[in-house]
């Protein structure tokens, strides 16, 4: 057995390697407080990192939130494993996808980075 190998990591580099060892595609729009994750996901894509499948993961840089999630719902209809990184606001924003997501029953990543609140009228302009 070899050696365990220990690094000292925040919360979002913690939660963005989880989901890179397990997703084949990540779909992000790094502009929200979840920026960081998406950043670590591109860096190590770009750099050849493997998945715990012996892939590098796909990454699909979209304009919007709710581009990401139309994105990770076709590559999840395709039988893919992706995941995505939003902040409070932008779940807002990818609400009506995740409904389809969740009604079809796919499997996905969704990566929110707690920090921002929505206020009780869900109004995502405001935290």
């Amino acid at each position: 057995m070899g050696t365990k190998k220990f690094i000292t990591c925040d919360g979002n580099q913690a939660a963005a390697h989880v989901a890179y060892m397990f997703s084949e595609v990540a779909c992000i729009y790094p502009i929200t407080p979840s920026s960081t994750m998406a950043e670590f996901i591109d860096e190590w894509a770009a750099n050849g990192l493997k998945n715990i499948f012996g892939e590098q993961v796909k990454v699909v840089e979209m304009q919007s939130e709710a581009g990401a999630a139309g994105a990770l719902h076709g590559a999840l209809q395709t039988g893919a494993l992706c995941s995505t990184f939003t902040c409070s606001q932008g779940l807002l924003l990818m609400i009506p996808n995740m409904y389809k997501i969740a009604g079809e029953l796919f499997r996905c990543i969704p990566c929110k980075r707690p920090g921002h609140s929505c206020s009780c009228s869900f109004n995502i302009w405001r935290s």
